[in-house]
Parts: structure tokens; C-alpha cells; sequence
């Protein structure tokens, strides 16, 4: 972000909007104001008319941080999230009022400013004030090497990707299994300065229980049973370029512990070694597991999760790019035709709407395949038939599933039918607490915890 740009700190906490107004001022930046509810907010906003707005959730007064950021998208003020609230409905509302970052508490104070530069940089190029001297501005014309498509929601994808990949931040690439994880970790490698150093690829699913460590830091000849000889480890190996963490939901957490601290200090020890080694890597992690629920559930440490999304990545499924199948398809008959040495030229018109018509459960992966497959099958020089898998009685099991809410929007909702019915009354006889059956202390945990506000019940 620009020097001198004016900030408004939204933030109930005196002791945090007071530190983050040291780093700004610090820093160049100009805080034109600290307010700790709405209201008070948005008397800042039309006197001081500030540039950004640093936006907590959770604020003094009956409406939220998000109750703001709604007025805040429709006055054309960009604004960041900075929240400690780590309830998936919460933070999915957050997201839903489009934030130029979210970044959660706590946090290191290279973490905000990289969050704001990122920031500011996409909102310049929205607002026409950066300009791409490469590319038409009016049409989907961005391209990354490997990556195929043009529709609307793969641009914003590759747009993240060029935004992102001059950086050292770190980067986590979130979709479904078959989207191209790691064809985009690829993709912001090799658009990075350290695109000349190695770039090395783990599959955290696939490393044994027992070998973690030693894969990802390396040993000491004789630092355990059979360790015949020194091992260097994949961090090691990755040294001055980058390390790609595929599957990160899967690492065990003692394994997540061991990467948090290489993430903070920046160096590794190797197992049966007694110094540590200094590393220099940037990291790019993929997952298609929701890390805000596997950290609700205990499975994925909520520290670990702060540090890796500080710039997430959603690559969109490809039900939801069917326009870009065509080029897909094509593209995967050239490449399977050329390796097996099959002179098949085209798809027929009737096979393509077959392919369009699929809901491609194994997205990219699943139509290469199928691709490959009608190749080996063509009896002339087209393609005029897909042999598509019946996929009618698990997609009306899925169906019948995502209609289950989950134990957590269970509980919200429970507790607003009761406390509606109680006309808002949490404690005494006959209120809230007593016909849940617990303590008027323990509801109102539950209460800020589900970030439930009077005026929603």
C-alpha cells in the first residue's frame, strides 16, 4: 500500500487497535481514526473519509463488523477483515461481503503489511488505476503456461496467481481433488524470482507416519534404526526456491507443530542433529479439505492455519466452467493422440454437449482420463461417442447429504428458536439457559461464539 494512504481502525479491543496504529503510523501510514462500534464508525467515515478500513467482526453495539462491510462495499471503500473469529458461519458471512484480505488474529506484523500491499494492488487494477501493458483489460485474454480455459472464474484465479507470484508470501491453493493444485503451484513458481532454484513437491498424504520428520527436515547418520547414512531433507533440498505442500489437511499434529516452527524461524533440525539450519523458502500449499472446519474439529492446528492463509487461492470445479470444456477436451486430444500415436482430429458436435451436459465429479483429472479413454475407443478419425459413467444414484445421495446441516449450524439454530421463544431472555427462571439446561455463563460463550446479536432472533 501507498505511504500516506488514510486507514480507519475498526476494532473493540483498545490494546490491538492501539498496536496496529503504532505499525501503520510506523510504517507511513495515516490513522485517521479508532472506533470500536458501528456507529461510531460510520460518523469516522463521512468526516475523515478514509482510503481502507481495518474491520474486526465482532464490535461494541448490536451490529457486527460485517453489518459495516456491507455498507462499506456499496460506498466503494475497500476494507480488510482482521478478526480472531474462527466460526465457519461467521467467517463464510465475512466472505460473502467481499474483502480485499482477512487476516486473523494474532499476527505477525510482516503478515499485515503484505496483506495490505497485495490489497492495494488488487484494488488498483479494479479501479483502473494499475494497468496490465500486456493484455487487453476488456477481454479474458490472461494465460498461464498449462493452465486451459477463458471463462469468467478461472480469469480471477490467474489473476490472483500473477498478483501473488512476485511475492515471497505464502500461498494456499484451495479446490476440489482434479482442479490443478498443483499445476497452479507450478504456475507461481515459475512467474517468481526464484523460478531458476528447485521447486519441490511433497505429497503430505503419502508420507509414512513414521518418516514425516525426517522427509521434511532431514537426519543424521545414526540418528535412529536404519539410518545408515545422512538424509537432506525436502526443505533442505528446496533451499533459496520453493516447497509445495500438497495435501496439507492430511499432515498429522505433531507434524503440523514441527512445520509451524520452520514456518516462524525460518530453520530446520535435522533429526539427531544438535544445530539448526537456516532455510530459505517460500511456501505454496493445496488442499481440498475446509481448514476452518478441520481447525473447528480439532484437526488442523488453528496457528498453523494463520500462517498459511495469509493469500488463498480457489480454483473453481469444473461444473462451474463448462464453458472452458471444449478447450479442455481439445487440448487433451492433441496431447493423447500425439502420445499414442492415434490420428484422431476432432470431437463431434454431439460428443461435446455429452461432455458439457456431465457434472465432471473428477474435475480436470476425470476428463483427461475420459479423453484418453474415447481415443483408444474411436473407430475412425472422431470422437462421436462418450461412454459417460451413470452417476444418477450418487449424485441424489449427495444431494440428499448436502441437505444435512452440520452440527454447529445445529446448535445456532437451536439456540435462536429458544431464545426467540424467550423473547431474548438468556437468564432467571423460565429464561434461555434454564430450558437448554445450562448456566447463563455457558450461553452467552455460545452466543458470542456463534456470533449470534440480539436483532437475529
Amino acid at each position: 500500500m501507498i505511504k500516506k494512504d488514510k486507514i480507519l481502525i475498526v476494532e473493540d479491543e483498545f490494546i490491538v487497535a492501539y498496536d496496529l496504529k503504532m505499525m501503520l503510523t510506523k510504517a507511513g501510514f495515516l490513522v485517521v481514526g479508532m472506533a470500536t462500534s458501528v456507529e461510531r464508525a460510520r460518523q469516522l467515515i463521512v468526516q475523515k473519509k478514509p482510503d481502507w478500513v481495518l474491520l474486526d467482526i465482532i464490535l461494541k453495539g448490536d451490529e457486527t463488523g460485517i453489518d459495516l462491510a456491507h455498507d462499506l462495499f456499496q460506498k466503494r471503500i475497500p476494507f480488510l477483515f482482521i478478526s480472531a473469529n474462527t466460526n465457519q458461519t461467521t467467517l463464510e458471512a465475512a466472505k460473502a461481503t467481499q474483502p480485499y484480505g482477512f487476516l486473523v488474529k494474532p499476527f505477525r506484523e510482516r503478515d499485515l503489511f503484505v496483506m495490505l500491499d497485495i490489497a492495494r494492488y488488487r484494488y488498483g487494477v479494479e479501479m483502473g488505476y494499475i494497468h496490465d501493458n500486456n493484455s487487453e483489460p476488456q477481454k479474458p485474454t490472461m494465460t498461464v503456461e498449462g493452465i486451459i480455459g477463458q471463462s469468467q472464474v478461472l480469469m480471477e484465479a490467474l489473476e490472483k496467481i500473477k498478483i501473488v507470484a512476485s511475492t515471497n508470501t505464502s500461498v494456499i491453493i484451495l479446490g476440489e481433488s482434479g482442479t490443478g493444485k498443483e499445476r497452479v503451484a507450478q504456475a507461481i513458481h515459475q512467474q517468481s524470482a526464484r523460478r531458476n532454484q528447485p521447486l519441490v513437491t511433497i505429497n503430505c498424504a503419502a508420507l509414512p507416519l513414521n518418516l514425516i520428520e525426517s522427509e521434511l527436515f532431514g537426519h543424521e547418520k545414526g540418528a535412529f534404526t536404519g539410518a545408515n547414512q545422512k538424509r537432506i531433507g525436502k526443505f533442505e533440498q528446496a533451499h533459496g526456491g520453493t516447497i509445495f505442500l500438497d495435501e496439507i489437511g492430511e499432515l498429522p499434529l505433531d507434524a503440523q507443530v514441527k512445520l509451524l516452527r520452520v514456518l516462524q524461524e525460518k530453520e530446520i533440525a535435522r533429526i539427531g542433529g544438535d544445530t539448526t539450519i537456516k532455510v530459505d523458502v517460500r511456501i505454496i500449499a493445496a488442499t481440498n479439505r475446509n481448514l476452518e472446519h478441520e481447525v473447528s474439529e480439532g484437526r488442523f492446528r488453528l496457528d498453523l492455519y494463520y500462517r498459511l492463509n495469509v493469500f488463498p487461492i480457489a480454483l473453481p470445479a469444473l461444473r462451474e466452467r463448462k464453458e472452458d470444456i471444449p478447450l479442455l477436451s481439445h487440448h487433451f486430444l492433441k496431447k493423447v493422440s500425439t502420445a499414442t500415436g492415434r490420428k484422431i482430429t476432432r470431437i463431434s458436435d454431439s460428443a461435446l454437449r455429452q461432455l458439457q451436459a456431465y457434472d465432471w465429479p473428477g474435475n480436470i483429472r476425470e476428463l483427461e482420463h475420459q479423453i484418453e479413454r474415447s481415443v483408444l475407443l474411436a473407430q475412425n478419425h472422431e470422437i462421436t461417442e462418450i461412454n459417460l459413467p451413470n452417476l444418477s444414484v450418487k449424485s441424489a445421495q449427495k444431494a440428499s447429504i448436502q441437505q444435512i446441516n452440520t452440527m454447529e449450524e445445529v446448535e445456532r439454530e437451536h439456540i435462536l428458536k429458544t431464545l426467540s421463544i424467550c423473547k431474548g431472555r438468556i437468564s432467571g427462571v423460565g429464561g434461555a439457559a434454564e430450558i437448554l439446561g445450562m448456566s447463563a455463563q455457558t450461553l452467552y460463550a455460545k452466543v458470542k461464539k456463534l456470533g449470534i446479536k440480539s436483532g437475529y432472533f
